[in-house]
């Protein structure tokens, strides 16, 4: 007698219904519906594909580019990326490309464009760019001979999707925001707890959070090793795409109700297999903060009070949307900085530095002392706009705390924007409430 199938997870339906081929073995070839691109990684693809007399795209208009990482050039070497790859969208008629003036960070200006959508499969040659799971998309970062590949002929190979299930029960405590969740997540798993799995988010506190909140989780699913991180698509996610999909956009769907139905096909079904399931009440969390140079390596920020910084930086992938920047600036408005500390912002896109322009919140940075500067990526990754000395250390609101990765010999301790900004107040690590 035939067994009954079991249900599927998400990443089971995306890939099943992209599925292309299976040339040998568990590899699954998949169709994509984009393939991001910026100035650090593509240019080496590009260069490849032309020396290979293949200077082709698969179809223009999924192909989205931006100079995000090095903005603007700091040196002859970033100029020349950025050249390789504006002057390869000019070639090839890339018409969603963001210069310098219309750039942001990729994984906050992508999906504010509207250019990730549920069901998607998407690349990029960025380890980040599991973020875009947040709106039920499978999207992996990738090397350059998979980018290659996407870029040309618009398909890329993936193994099967293994999904580990995190229930995220009970709800937040004021002052407690969806970096200290995916902080206590990573503590729990460990660094190579999900490694080349998806990370699957469910619960009430997921279903609370905005969609920036949502990005901020799926965004470190790298940090525990996920090849993707995945929230289920819902009516916070039909609001946020709504101007894209609805009648005075694409006119995709006439309706919420309508787009919600559609985008509910997507979900999990309920009798779908896991490999694992982690169960974590976060009625009990409590802001946190990174130790060390592992993200795994999380305490209670109580517990590293008194700890001097040298700088504080609030932005990047992780927390520079406007969701962060109202955070940090409840904190410091009406407040100044420490004077030992170097405080930058950097909004993600030009639309979150222009909405914070529009709401007061860049005002209040520059009154509390805080340097602020256009969208861009480089502090993150220790390139520009915030590079740490030896022996420095540094309040972050970014994803990665390894050793020099701001700066040779910096030491970084991840946190929420909140808490950064607690911290600039301070001088040292601190939480919000805490503050006189």
């Amino acid at each position: 007698m035939e067994q009954k199938r079991t249900g599927r997870t998400l990443a089971e339906k995306i890939f099943e219904s992209h599925l292309v081929d299976k040339p040998f073995g568990e590899a699954w070839v998949l169709r994509l519906d984009a393939v991001f691109c910026h100035e650090i990684t593509t240019p080496v693809a590009i260069n490849d594909l032309v020396s290979k007399d293949m200077d082709r795209v698969f179809d223009p208009a999924k192909i989205k580019a931006v100079i995000d990482h090095v903005t603007p050039a700091k040196d002859s070497k970033t100029a020349l990326q950025g050249k390789i790859l504006r002057d390869w969208a000019r070639r090839h008629g890339i018409k969603d490309f963001f210069d310098i003036g219309r750039n942001g960070v990729c994984h906050a200006l992508f999906p504010e464009k509207g250019f990730v959508r549920p069901g998607y499969t998407i690349i990029m040659g960025d380890s980040h760019t599991c973020t875009h799971g947040a709106f039920g998309a499978f999207a992996a970062g990738v090397g350059t001979t998979d980018l290659e590949v996407g870029i040309l002929k618009g398909v890329c190979a993936f193994k099967p999707p293994v999904t580990m299930r995190i229930n995220l029960e009970g709800h937040l405590k004021g002052g407690v925001t969806a970096k200290d969740v995916i902080l206590a997540v990573i503590a729990k798993i460990g660094v190579s707890g999900a490694t080349d799995k998806v990370m699957e988010f469910r619960g009430p506190v997921v279903d609370s959070l905005s969609m920036e909140g949502r990005m901020t989780l799926c965004n470190m699913a790298i940090e525990a090793g996920g090849t993707s991180g995945v929230c289920m698509p819902d009516m916070t996610t039909v609001n946020y795409l709504w101007p894209f999909i609805g009648p005075d956009g694409e006119g995709q769907f006439a309706t919420k109700e309508a787009a919600l139905a559609a985008y509910k096909a997507w979900w999990s079904d309920e009798d779908a297999h896991y490999e694992s399931i982690i169960n974590l009440d976060c009625s009990t969390l409590e802001p946190v903060a990174t130790i060390g140079y592992k993200p795994d390596q999380v305490r209670p920020i109580a517990e590293l009070q008194g700890t001097k910084v040298d700088q504080v930086y609030i932005g990047s992938c992780t927390n520079g949307r406007i969701e962060d920047l109202r955070e940090a600036a409840a904190v410091l408005k009406g407040r100044k900085i420490a004077d030992s500390v170097r405080g930058i912002l950097s909004p993600a896109t030009p639309e979150v530095y222009a909405q914070a322009l529009k709401e007061g919140l860049i005002q209040i940075f520059m009154d509390a002392g805080f340097c602020v500067t256009n969208p861009t990526c480089g502090a993150c990754l220790g390139m520009s706009n915030g590079v740490l000395a030896e022996g420095e250390v540094c309040a972050s609101t970014t994803n990665r705390n390894f050793y020099g990765r701001m700066g040779k010999g910096g030491m970084v301790h991840l946190m929420s924007p909140a808490s950064a900004a607690a911290t600039a107040i301070k001088g040292y690590i601190t939480k919000a409430e805490d503050l006189d």
